[in-house]
C-alpha cells in the first residue's frame, strides 16, 4: 500500500514517490536558538520526528536535516541584553534544545547545520543569484528581485499583487520593490558580522535554509517541512531563491503542521501565554506531551491547556495499564494452542489498520484510536481464565512496535548505578558553576526515577526510593 501525503503546494493528497527509490531526502526548518523552545516549537519537532520514524519503519533510508538559526536579530538583541556574545547564547540554547527534544523522544537529525558554520556556502549562493540578475546590491545590502521569479506565490496560493511582506521583513527604502526581500544585511556597529563581496554583514533569514538544504541534500529534495506559519514568507522565499538558482524544483512535497492555541487563544508574547517545554516537562511526563501532540492530526490546530493535558494523561494511563497487565499476566500464562489463531488474526488486523491510517497522510490521531482498540481487545483476552504465552507475547510485541513508530515506550527504564553516578557528578559540577537550574533539573529527573539524593558534608549520597 502506498503512502499518501497532503502537499501544501498542490493542496491535495498525493501518492509519495521519492526521487530515488528507497531513499528520502527530508529537510525540516529548525528553531532560532535565542531562548528555550516553547510548545509551539515542540509540535514540529514531534510531528516530523514521527513522520521520519514511520518512513524508516516502511523501509526508507531517510536523510534527515534540520537547521539551527544561530544568528539573527533576536539573538543579537538577547546577546546585548545579557552582555554576552551571540555564539555563547546560541551554544547554550542549542544544548537546551537537544535536552528538551530528547526528553520528548525526538531523535537527532543526521545533520543539524548552523548558519554560522555555512556562511561561505550562503555567500556563494547569493553571489550566483546576483550574477543571474535575480538579486541586486543596494547600499551594502543584497535583495532578491521577487517579481523576476514568475512562480512567486505558488506555495501560499496568492498572486504577487496580493502578497504582503512577512513580519520578519522590514520595508526598506533600499529596495527596488516593496516585495523584494533581503538576502544579505549590512552589519550595524558592534554586531556580529562576516566579510562578503558586499561588505561586512550577515545572512537574511530566508537564504540560510535554501543554501543549507542544497548543500546537504542537493538541488531537489523529497520533503520540506515546518510549521504552518512558515508557509509565507519563509518557504515561499526559499522556493524563489532555490529555483531561481538551479532552474529545478526545490522540493516535491511540502508538509506543514498546524498551530497551537493556549486556552483557545493564539500563543503570543504579547498575551504572555508562551509555555516553555523545559518547564512543562518538569511537571508532566514528556511522553504525555508527545502523546498529546500526536492525538491530533498534524495539520489540525491544537488547543492546549493543563486540563486537556490531564484528560490526555487518563487516556495514556489506560493504555499503560493494559500493557502492564499483559506483562504481569505473561508470567501466569501457559503454552496453550486453543483459540490462539483467532486472537492472533485479530491482533494482526489491528496492525494492518494502524498502517493504513499512517499511510493516509501520517494520521497519528486515528493510529492512536487503533491502539485503544488493541487495548480493548487485550483487556477482553485477559478476562479469559486460561491465557496463552503466544497470544500475550503477540499483544506485547504489537504494542511495542506501534508505540515505537510513535516515539513512545511503555517499557520501564532503570538507570544503572554508573549512569546515576554520572548524573550526580554533573549536578555537583552545575552547583559549583552556580547553575542551580540545571542542578535542580537533574535532581528532579532522578526523583522521577525514584532516585533519592541526600546532600551531606561528606558529599552527595543516593538511594533507590523503591
Amino acid at each position: 500500500m502506498a503512502i499518501k501525503i497532503y502537499n501544501t503546494l498542490t493542496r491535495k493528497k498525493e501518492i509519495f514517490e521519492p526521487i530515488e527509490e528507497g531513499k528520502v531526502k527530508m529537510y525540516v526548518c529548525g528553531p532560532t536558538v535565542y531562548n528555550y523552545i516553547h510548545i509551539g516549537n515542540a509540535r514540529p519537532a514531534i510531528v516530523f520526528d514521527t513522520i521520519r520514524r514511520y518512513l524508516e519503519y516502511r523501509g526508507y533510508d531517510v536523510q534527515f536535516i534540520s537547521n539551527f538559526t544561530d544568528v539573527d536579530d533576536k539573538l543579537i538583541r538577547t546577546a546585548k541584553e545579557l552582555g554576552e556574545d551571540v555564539p555563547t547564547i546560541a551554544d547554550r540554547f542549542i544544548r537546551a534544545y537537544f535536552e528538551d527534544v530528547s526528553e520528548l523522544g525526538c531523535k537527532k537529525a543526521d545533520v543539524h547545520p548552523r548558519v554560522t558554520e555555512n556562511i561561505g556556502t550562503i555567500i556563494e549562493f547569493i553571489r550566483i543569484l546576483v550574477e543571474k540578475g535575480y538579486a541586486y546590491e543596494s547600499n551594502k545590502d543584497v535583495y532578491f528581485r521577487t517579481r523576476k521569479f514568475n512562480d512567486y506565490g505558488k506555495l501560499s496560493h496568492q498572486s504577487i499583487d496580493e502578497l504582503q511582506l512577512g513580519a520578519r521583513i522590514d520595508v526598506d527604502e533600499k529596495k527596488q520593490d516593496p516585495l523584494d526581500f533581503v538576502l544579505w544585511k549590512e552589519a550595524k556597529e558592534g554586531e556580529i558580522s562576516w566579510d562578503s563581496p558586499w561588505g561586512k554583514g550577515r545572512p537574511g533569514w530566508h537564504i540560510e535554509c535554501s543554501a543549507m538544504a542544497r548543500k546537504y541534500l542537493g538541488d531537489t529534495i523529497d520533503i520540506h517541512a515546518g510549521g504552518q506559519d512558515l508557509t509565507f514568507p519563509h518557504h515561499e522565499n526559499e522556493i524563489a531563491q532555490s529555483e531561481a538558482l538551479t532552474g529545478k524544483t526545490f522540493a516535491n512535497y511540502w508538509i506543514h503542521n498546524g498551530y497551537i492555541n493556549i486556552d483557545n487563544e493564539k500563543m503570543s508574547k504579547s498575551l504572555g501565554n508562551f509555555i516553555l517545554v523545559h518547564e512543562i516537562i518538569k511537571k508532566y511526563d514528556p511522553q504525555l506531551l508527545r502523546f498529546f501532540m500526536l492525538a491530533v492530526h498534524y495539520r489540525s490546530p491544537i488547543n492546549f491547556s493543563e486540563e486537556l493535558l490531564e484528560a490526555t494523561k487518563s487516556s495514556l494511563d489506560r493504555l499503560k495499564t493494559s500493557y502492564e497487565n499483559l506483562k504481569h499476566r505473561k508470567e501466569a500464562s501457559a503454552n496453550l494452542t486453543e483459540d490462539n489463531k483467532e486472537w492472533l488474526q485479530k491482533i494482526s488486523a489491528y496492525h494492518e489498520q494502524f498502517i493504513e491510517e499512517m499511510d493516509d497522510d501520517f494520521n497519528t490521531a486515528n493510529g492512536i484510536s487503533i491502539l485503544f482498540e488493541l487495548s480493548k481487545l487485550a483487556n477482553q483476552y485477559l478476562l479469559k481464565k486460561n491465557t496463552a504465552v503466544e497470544v500475550i507475547d503477540a499483544f506485547i510485541n504489537e504494542f511495542d512496535e506501534l508505540l515505537q513508530i510513535l516515539g513512545l515506550s511503555f517499557q520501564s527504564e532503570e538507570l544503572l548505578d554508573e549512569e546515576i553516578e554520572e548524573l550526580i557528578e554533573k549536578r555537583i559540577q552545575a552547583r559549583k558553576e552556580r547553575n542551580f537550574q540545571l542542578a535542580d533539573e537533574i535532581r528532579d529527573k532522578l526523583k522521577e526515577m525514584d532516585i533519592v539524593l541526600e546532600d551531606t558534608p561528606q558529599g552527595t549520597r543516593w538511594k533507590r526510593g523503591k
